[in-house]
């Protein structure tokens, strides 16, 4: 458990605020600036708060009053940047091999090939920094980190320097390391997509404040956080099956519970389980089902939460699971819509993105 209440300056801007972690995998979602990165380096022992403490499983990693203050070496936190620097004169077997050497024996977690299959990385490891793509730095970067067997892991933002292609990638090798080595994990993000892959538990921060923390869907309730979220993207993660392909429709068919869902063609086999996404402002609602329309997938719910925020409403509908959609006033208003009322979820189906494999 990751427990903190800090007061950190610098120049004009001032981080503070309490956190208190307890799910093995926690988002921290906000807008640029508003010092989720400063968070990061405060924990990891690279930036010193004026005020408060840190704690991390019950052991002080740093406490003004008591004045404890442990090195980054001794806190055994990883922490891994959007653009994580590799050693370029090394190769990658040494760059994953640098701190590991400088680790006793005992404090030892994982090894080395344990790290490379689980990346997926074998291949590279003859190669030096310059010949390797975005993505494969990034996986290079994250198994050096691992191999310095941390107590918990910081990504600062790790996908944000990398096109939606290579995220794809990337996202499942960080669900791989959540489930294959149970490593805690603070994610970073100002993509609630990215953190909704890898956990539904998230703290949210604007301006140096945290605003509140918990299930997504407990805090996006909240008006403040509400509007912060929408400005910022709010989208729909969801978890389906790869039923079949289309190659001449250039049509692929998933599913979830007891629906189905027609996507964008995709390249993974049938049976595979992927986690897809889609904004809330790309759902559209509808009394009934609409004929004679491109707009094929659509699918039955019923309206649980009707929350304003300016001109524009979010719903939230149960379709088996919950799905947000962001619709005008006016529209909910001349459709009569309100809670408990069955409405038709329609999806066009390029508006949904893969995000990666489960």
């Amino acid at each position: 458990m990751l427990d903190l209440d800090l007061e950190l300056h610098q120049g004009s801007f001032t981080l503070q605020g309490r956190l208190t972690l307890e799910q093995p995998v926690s988002g921290l979602f906000g807008p640029s600036g508003c010092g989720k990165s400063t968070l990061l380096r405060a924990i990891a022992g690279l930036t010193r708060p004026q005020a408060g403490y840190i704690n991390l499983d019950g052991i002080p990693l740093f406490d003004a009053r008591k004045r404890i203050d442990l090195p980054p070496h001794r806190r055994r936190v990883g922490l891994v940047f959007q653009d994580s620097p590799l050693f370029p004169h090394l190769s990658v077997r040494h760059n994953l091999l640098y701190g590991f050497k400088l680790l006793p024996s005992a404090q030892r977690q994982f090894t080395p090939t344990q790290v490379v299959d689980l990346l997926d990385i074998g291949h590279l490891l003859h190669r030096r920094p310059r010949h390797l793509s975005g993505g494969e730095r990034q996986r290079v970067a994250l198994g050096r980190t691992l191999l310095a067997s941390p107590r918990l892991l910081l990504l600062d933002e790790p996908l944000a320097a990398l096109d939606e292609g290579l995220k794809q990638q990337i996202l499942p090798f960080l669900r791989r390391v959540r489930d294959e080595l149970r490593l805690p994990m603070l994610y970073v993000s100002h993509a609630i997509n990215e953190i909704l892959y890898l956990t539904p538990h998230l703290a949210v921060m604007e301006q140096g404040r945290i605003l509140g923390q918990g299930p997504f869907l407990e805090v996006i309730r909240q008006d403040h956080i509400l509007g912060l979220a929408r400005s910022l993207g709010l989208e729909n993660v969801l978890q389906v099956t790869v039923s079949r392909h289309e190659p001449d429709t250039g049509c692929t068919t998933v599913r979830y519970d007891h629906h189905e869902l027609h996507l964008p063609l995709s390249a993974l086999p049938p049976g595979t389980e992927t986690w897809i996404a889609l904004r809330a402002a790309d759902v559209a609602l509808a009394r009934h089902p609409i004929a004679d329309i491109t707009i094929q997938n659509q699918v039955p719910g019923r309206v649980v939460g009707l929350r304003r925020i300016a001109d524009r409403v979010l719903a939230e509908v149960d379709v088996g699971v919950p799905i947000l959609a962001e619709i005008t006033v006016k529209a909910i208003h001349d459709l009569g819509l309100m809670e408990g009322d069955t409405v038709y979820c329609l999806f066009k189906a390029r508006a949904w993105h893969y995000l990666g494999t489960a």
